[in-house]
């Protein structure tokens, strides 16, 4: 239920607005009267009078408009002073996202999330849990003269990552490991030295990581999720494969969390779990 206020609460709450609303626009009385069509008298009247009306709703929403804010931000009826299509705009962007992994957009990201959880599902495997033979094999095709390059400032980048003072928990499909150990799908075609190597690397760094990096496998048959990251309280993405999808709302980011954990919750293979279940499927395999 929405607070009651009084009407020269409201009214006073109004006039600090404006004025914060002119300093902010680096604006004075005389231009703002001007873009709002009315007197600077008019103008003049709103930021002194100490009465408890209001001006009417046509001089209020010239006033926002000229100034850049909300009307509903000058009469207190919300805190942010950006308008409905500013904190959309904000809240919702779609991104490039190159296939390489010399994408500057999502190591921001990662930097901007430091000291925060950062979830992710993967579309893959775990690109920061990639050995350089998987990362040659999985990316040069896309790469073309630059493949050398690309691969050096991932490992780089990456490297920061792991070192950062992020918890990291990734869930992934089981059928994504299974694809892996037998070279099926996605993975056809993978070197059998390049695939054990990579299982190696995986179950060395579930091991020595852990509980820093918390590594789940869920089935997709009961649970689905589209690739994701979620960098801690700040932002969602979603990879659509050419573009990201990023979320800074925190109602929708707070959505994606709890989509996140209740992949954890039904995770067949838990972080305790994974680096014996890799091992086993790296034998298997």
């Amino acid at each position: 239920m929405m607070k009651k206020v009084d009407k020269r609460d409201r009214a006073e709450q109004f006039r600090l607005r404006l004025k914060q609303a002119i300093d902010l626009a680096h604006s004075n009385q005389s231009a703002l009267a001007r873009a709002a069509g009315v007197d600077r008298s008019t103008i003049s009247q709103l930021l002194s009078g100490d009465g408890a009306r209001l001006p009417n709703a046509h001089l209020v929403g010239a006033c926002a408009a000229a100034l850049g804010v909300s009307s509903d931000w000058l009469l207190g009826l919300s805190d942010r002073p950006e308008s409905a299509a500013d904190i959309l705009a904000t809240s919702l962007s779609v991104t490039e996202a190159p296939r390489a992994l010399v994408d500057e957009q999502i190591f921001e990201w990662h930097r901007e999330a430091e000291g925060y959880k950062i979830r992710y599902v993967p579309a893959t495997l775990p690109d920061m849990l990639k050995t350089r033979a998987m990362l040659e094999w999985e990316y040069a095709p896309h790469l073309g003269k630059t493949a050398e390059q690309a691969i050096n400032a991932s490992q780089d980048r990456l490297a920061w990552m792991q070192a950062s003072n992020s918890d990291f928990e990734v869930a992934l499909p089981l059928h994504e490991l299974t694809c892996f150990a037998g070279t099926r799908g996605y993975y056809a075609g993978l070197p059998d030295d390049v695939r054990r190597e990579q299982f190696a690397h995986l179950i060395r760094m579930t091991e020595t990581l852990y509980p820093r990096l918390r590594l789940y496998a869920f089935d997709a048959r009961r649970v689905y999720s589209a690739p994701i990251t979620i960098f801690g309280p700040l932002l969602a993405v979603i990879y659509m494969g050419s573009n990201y999808i990023t979320f800074r709302d925190t109602e929708r980011v707070q959505a994606f969390t709890t989509h996140f954990d209740a992949l954890v919750r039904e995770a067949e293979v838990s972080a305790r779990e994974i680096a014996d279940h890799l091992t086993e499927l790296s034998d298997a395999g």
